[in-house]
């Protein structure tokens, strides 16, 4: 039984690494870090949809991605980690798509509310990304899904750049 659900989880993980979902609907596919680095470069003719702006949003991306590396201000308890969280991620990466509420805090993270400068988030996610990118440390727990290797974060992240991608549109052009 333990076979075939690491067989499972093996394959989820190999497919789930092109992270098909992001190229739909006009998101672009986020298959790597340095891809989603390169979108960050068209961001100034995007606007956000929902309820925080393209700033907001992108710092969001950056705290997780920082919190990744020194540890998240407030985890779920330890049962929780263990068994919904990883079952969650689990899901995730087979569906190589993560889905949560797109207006969501991470709990215990300073407020988005002073995020409104897009150059200044832009710069605050690459860095992030880079900073995730060259760290050869030990990985903090996320706060739901619990320890992740450095390959099961990256994935992670990407997920969660590509959903919340899904949230820009074109600037209307008037």
């Amino acid at each position: 039984m333990a076979t075939n659900r690491r067989a499972f989880l093996a394959a989820a993980s190999a497919t789930a690494l092109a992270l098909p979902g992001c190229g739909a609907a006009g998101v672009p596919p986020f298959g790597s870090l340095a891809a989603a680095r390169e979108a960050l470069g068209s961001l100034g003719s995007l606007q956000g949809t929902g309820a925080w702006s393209v700033p907001q949003v992108l710092t969001h991306l950056a705290q997780s991605i920082e919190y990744s590396l020194i540890g998240f201000p407030a985890l779920k308890p330890p049962w929780f980690r263990a068994t919904l969280g990883r079952a969650a991620f689990a899901v995730f990466e087979a569906r190589g798509a993560m889905s949560h509420p797109l207006d969501q805090p991470i709990p215990g993270a300073p407020s988005l509310d002073e995020a409104r400068d897009l150059e200044r988030a832009r710069t605050r996610l690459i860095v992030a990304l880079d900073q995730f990118e060259r760290h050869t440390g030990a990985l903090q727990p996320h706060f739901a899904y619990g320890e992740l290797d450095k390959p099961a974060y990256a994935r992670a992240h990407l997920m969660h750049l590509c959903q919340h991608w899904g949230e820009f549109q074109p600037t209307a052009v008037v």
